[in-house]
């Protein structure tokens, strides 16, 4: 049993243990309102969108976050303008801001001095470098989200599967949908500079979609999502440990194929036979 607890002794990974739990548990949240309300495409986009903003703010010696959330704030209100046009899709608008803004934020990164350093650990991130400021910021993080989504369960819950219902109930779905990249914002934003754009974007779709397969509660999804993302980060990390991996593309590789797993076990499930009932009298 060694083997399993060995690594987590260890200073940075038992950080990095407690970064990727955290971020687990913000993404399981905020992962679940965008699986149900299909919005994976405006997630990855915001996600690799907030380039510009991190790339001007590293420029200037300016706060990361800061940046981040104001790109993706840019890119929220964008989308929003872009998906008015009755010529336009929403996919088309989103499409279309994605490339442009990491465009953008390519071409300052290339400005500074060390263009693939600063790409790679804004895409990979660094989940072994976790210091214990993150750690607190994670914590706020959490908090927040946990508020959000207590305080607006039932609004999204009408968003996610009905909008015209939600506003005849007098529940301003336009007031929820803000709401709701708003946190999904904060998820993002939160977890980036630590574990790098590609694990936060796996953290947040793969382990609430693999957990939906199952079941039918939302509460459930999001308790489901928080353990399986917590599972992936543990299990990455272990494997990175004693195989030498990349930390953070092994824990995002991993969640991704527990979906793949609980895809296939919910197609073998659908296949199957119902076997009948016989009742027995006495």
């Amino acid at each position: 049993m060694e083997w399993l607890t060995s690594p987590f002794e260890v200073g940075f990974v038992a950080r990095a243990l407690w970064g990727g739990l955290l971020v687990s548990a913000v993404c399981g949240l905020a992962g679940t309102w965008v699986v149900l309300r299909g919005m994976a495409f405006m997630s990855d986009a915001m996600s690799h969108g907030m380039l510009p903003g991190v790339a001007i703010a590293a420029l200037l010696g300016g706060n990361l976050l800061l940046g981040a959330a104001a790109s993706a704030l840019a890119m929220a209100l964008g989308v929003t303008a872009l998906s008015r046009s009755p010529r336009l899709s929403r996919d088309t608008g989103i499409g279309l801001l994605f490339v442009g803004m990491l465009a953008a934020g390519v071409i300052i990164v290339s400005r500074s001095g060390s263009f693939a350093v600063d790409l790679t650990g804004f895409l990979f991130g660094d989940v072994l470098s976790v210091r214990d400021a993150d750690l607190v910021v994670l914590a706020g993080a959490l908090i927040a989200a946990l508020l959000i989504t207590v305080a607006c369960h039932r609004a999204f819950t009408a968003l996610a599967f009905d909008p015209r219902k939600a506003a005849t109930l007098g529940l301003r779905p336009g007031l929820a949908q803000g709401l709701m990249v708003g946190l999904l914002t904060l998820a993002i934003t939160a977890s980036f500079h630590v574990v790098g754009t590609l694990l936060v974007f796996g953290l947040l779709i793969a382990p609430p979609a693999a957990v939906s397969l199952w079941a039918d509660r939302i509460p459930v999804i999001m308790a489901g999502a928080v353990l399986l993302g917590a599972a992936s980060t543990a299990g990455g990390l272990l494997v990175s440990w004693h195989l030498g991996t990349a930390a953070g593309a092994t824990i995002a590789g991993l969640a991704v194929a527990c979906f793949f797993a609980s895809a296939l076990a919910a197609l073998v499930r659908d296949r199957l036979p119902l076997r009948p009932v016989i009742l027995k009298g006495h």
